[in-house]
């Protein structure tokens, strides 16, 4: 029985499709991994309950970082782990396809797929990650038609200008869902004395951000400990804090988009005041930034429908569109047991 899985290796989240099932799996990218043993306790949800909350020799990891792979051993493991979950522990070496950031080299290209051959791939491929989201927000990318792409994930983000199934001109950038919670981390350690968890920012962040026109009426109370005292303490912060956090954050992404646009054709550019800019990812949903790209660059913006999963349900269709799409979904890298 061959057996077709799209893998979505986010920085994040994992998101697992098989072909003609649609999406199957979607887990935080966490490993739980005993040292005394030697052995991974945990993948996905169970592994993200333990971060910060383990004995010191079982460690809670996230294997990517960026977009790419930074723990070998563990990502191969994570991956390992999921497809057995995903195609019931049978011993079927399933085609996969992988997603890539835009920018990705060589070398991290080499790494996703070994991770994926030694997790018991038969062949894999590599699609990029705009293409991806694009075809999964369905648009027709066939046509001769430039469509600008902002996909913003945990680790990267991705801008793109996709024309006649190939990418015209991108740029990708290590800023994206996880260096914002980062600076709310910071910005309230600074403020008000409070150290706070990884957990707690990135629902600060989906909760009451507002990168465009916060009003500080949207408020919530985050509990972390007080640096000076060393003991628990709750604040409460408005969305003028995460304003301040992490609106620089938001206008790098602005500026990747100024610089995609600057480089592309006067044709497409065209193309895209009158399309829009679509975004997609995790990040997508950060409040008030569609009205703050649309301020700043003058295209209007808009969010996918259900763009978390944008590039997932990208992945599961790239499987019959192999022949068509031109440098996303890449034969070339088609590294495969005979």
């Amino acid at each position: 029985m061959a057996l077709d899985i799209g893998i979505d290796l986010g920085t994040a989240n994992i998101i697992i499709t098989i072909a003609g099932r649609g999406i199957v799996l979607c887990e935080p990218s966490v490993v739980a991994y005993d040292k005394k043993k030697k052995a991974v306790v945990a993948v996905g949800t169970e592994a993200y309950k333990m971060i910060g909350r383990t004995p010191e020799y079982i460690v809670a990891v996230r294997p990517l970082k960026d977009g790419v792979i930074s723990d070998n051993d563990m990502t191969q493991a994570m991956i390992k782990e999921f497809i057995g979950i995903v195609n019931g522990g049978f011993m079927v070496k399933p085609r996969i396809v992988l997603c890539v950031p835009s920018s990705v080299t060589d070398v991290e290209r080499r790494a996703v797929v070994e991770a994926a051959l030694s997790a018991g791939a038969r062949k894999v491929f590599l699609i990029e990650e705009p293409i991806a989201a694009l075809i999964g927000a369905g648009i027709d990318i066939s046509r001769p038609n430039g469509t600008m792409v902002v996909d913003i994930g945990g680790g990267t983000s991705d801008v793109a200008i996709v024309s006649f199934n190939g990418i015209v001109q991108s740029r990708s950038v290590k800023m994206a869902g996880n260096k914002m919670d980062a600076a709310i981390i910071r910005h309230i350690t600074q403020k008000y004395k409070i150290l706070i968890g990884e957990k707690t920012a990135e629902k600060a962040k989906m909760e009451i951000a507002n990168v465009f026109k916060p009003t500080g009426l949207k408020k919530m109370t985050v509990r972390g400990r007080h640096l000076l005292k060393g003991l628990p303490e709750s604040v409460e912060i408005s969305d003028l804090d995460t304003y301040e956090a992490i609106h620089e954050n938001a206008m790098e992404i602005v500026e990747q988009v100024k610089l995609v646009l600057e480089s592309t054709p006067p044709e497409l550019v065209g193309d895209i005041l009158s399309n829009g800019i679509l975004l997609t990812g995790g990040g997508a949903l950060l409040g008030g930034l569609p009205e703050l790209i649309t301020d700043r660059v003058g295209a209007p913006c808009f969010i996918a429908d259900n763009p978390i999963e944008c590039v997932a349900r990208g992945v599961d269709e790239a499987f019959k569109m192999s022949d068509s799409l031109l440098d996303g979904f890449e034969q070339v890298q088609l590294y495969g047991f005979h």
